[in-house]
């Protein structure tokens, strides 16, 4: 039977930054652990890592990734992965799982379906539980985004679970969207939310190869057509339906050139940070929102008589709006 091994999580912060820094992965991954956990004392950890690590100014760009299931993502993102490797970048990878409900873990396990990409020095890849999370975008990402840029990743790609609405989380932590899509543009429109397609800076057309080349690009021009007549989500900046084959690598050098001449354009007019000085902002409040979420529910009078509550609200013998209202007072006349 394997043993079980606790994460470590003791290092001195001052070692954990100096690590992250000269590139150490083993004390980035420790970073990222403590930056995950919900525990009071790693959070207060990792705030003193972040806060020192913000001050150090990178060249960095932040690529979603996002698709309907099956459009192969993390095919995608290992052949992607692999081209900028080469190329002499340094590639993150963060790849978000859907929780389990068991262990409260990844259970898809992305190295394991990004095999070339997980064994390149110039790679690292982290999957991440989502927590059950709107969009599967886990609570810390931003903050490991942070962490990976600090160690000398230069291009950051987000890849999640695909599922929806939730997408929108997303796109307010990256620069550059894209969307993976299949073939049979037609029919698969019909599931797709018409703000989903207003999101991504860029539409992929994956396995476009073999015997589904022709299908591939009458689905490319469905969905041009379709672009046409949204609203693109960047500002001067027309968003378009491409091919490519993850399988085969081709298309792959196109759709850099084309998230380059987004880079280009966009730090050109200022908009690029803009859109990092808003992603802060995002980030603020989404911070205030966790904190309330956490003071509220470790609150010792708010567990006690939050059972009570949720009994009568069970049997029906209490309103849910009023016994919401009435814990939220009740936390408040508390802490006056």
């Amino acid at each position: 039977m394997k043993k079980f091994v606790k994460k470590k999580t003791d290092t001195p912060v001052e070692q954990l930054i100096t690590g992250i820094e000269r590139g150490d992965r083993g004390l980035l991954a420790q970073a990222i652990t403590l930056v995950e956990s919900n525990a009071k004392q790693h959070f207060e950890k990792a705030q003193k890592i972040i806060e020192s690590l913000l001050q150090k100014k990178n060249s960095t760009i932040r690529i979603g990734i996002t698709g309907v299931p099956g459009a192969g993502k993390s095919t995608f993102i290992d052949s992607f992965g692999m081209y900028l490797c080469e190329q002499g970048y340094r590639v993150a990878v963060l790849a978000i799982d859907p929780t389990s409900q068991v262990s409260k873990g990844s259970i898809m396990g992305d190295k394991t379906r990004m095999e070339r990409l997980s064994k390149h020095p110039n790679a690292y890849i982290r999957p991440s539980p989502s927590g059950g999370n709107l969009g599967g975008v886990s609570r810390k990402t931003r903050e490991t985004i942070i962490l990976c840029e600090a160690a000398g990743y230069n291009i950051i790609l987000v890849e999640t679970m695909g599922v929806g609405q939730g997408e929108f989380v997303v796109r307010e932590m990256v620069d550059f969207f894209l969307l993976l899509v299949l073939t049979g543009a037609g029919d698969e429109l019909q599931t797709m939310k018409k703000g989903i397609m207003e999101l991504p800076d860029l539409v992929v057309v994956n396995k476009a190869d073999g015997e589904n080349m022709s299908r591939a690009n009458k689905a490319k021009s469905e969905y041009n057509s379709i672009l046409h007549f949204l609203t693109s989500y960047t500002k001067d900046w027309e968003t378009r339906a491409v091919t490519a084959s993850a399988y085969e690598g081709t298309g792959i050098v196109d759709i850099w050139e084309i998230v380059k001449d987004f880079e280009k354009q966009t730090k050109k007019s200022n908009l690029f940070y803009q859109r990092r000085s808003e992603q802060q902002l995002n980030w603020l409040h989404d911070l205030i929102k966790q904190e309330l979420f956490r003071h509220f529910y470790d609150q010792p009078l708010i567990k006690k008589e939050l059972n009570l509550a949720e009994q009568t609200v069970k049997t029906g013998t209490k309103h849910v709006s009023r016994a919401a209202l009435e814990l939220v007072q009740m936390y408040i006349e508390h802490k006056r």
